[in-house]
């Protein structure tokens, strides 16, 4: 049963917390696999995560992320489209998988619909049995980087 509105959410992300949703926890934690090889590899202006990306210190394995806000000032901070990028090992399957969702859930979302996301949204996708509290933890804060840096690019 989800407790997040599906009208708060992005029809991506939406379509993804229903396919977690939709089957038990050893299959959520083999889609979380599958999504993590599913990332799509940065391009070069960001080939030096350290320097150029924000760390997400809340994972449990190196995360980088950047968030760029695409369009002007013209088009109004609302309608701006969001585009995110991710640097994580290949070796942390769990932590790229949680960046997959993200990129795939969010991606191309205008500004506005980014920051309406439910902070707690990830807990629809029924990982809390597959996965620990503190990796967990680590999906909130990606949230919380991507809502933040989204405001600071729209203020």
């Amino acid at each position: 049963m989800s407790s997040t509105d599906p009208g708060t959410l992005p029809s991506d992300l939406a379509e993804l917390v229903d396919d977690f949703a939709a089957v038990g926890p050893k299959d959520r934690l083999q889609m979380l696999l599958e999504l993590s090889r599913e990332l799509p590899d940065l391009p070069d202006r960001y080939a030096d995560a350290a320097d150029s990306m924000e760390q997400v210190h809340e994972c449990q394995s190196p995360l980088f992320l950047a968030v760029e806000v695409g369009g002007g000032p013209e088009d109004g901070p609302d309608a701006r489209p969001v585009h995110l990028f991710f640097s994580a090992p290949p070796e942390a399957p769990t932590t790229r998988g949680f960046a997959s969702i993200m990129y795939t859930g969010l991606d191309g979302q205008p500004a506005s619909v980014v920051l309406d996301v439910p902070d707690d949204f990830y807990t629809d996708l029924g990982l809390a049995e597959a996965v620990s509290p503190l990796r967990l933890r680590g999906i909130a804060a990606m949230l919380a980087r991507i809502k933040n840096q989204v405001r600071a690019a729209t203020a």
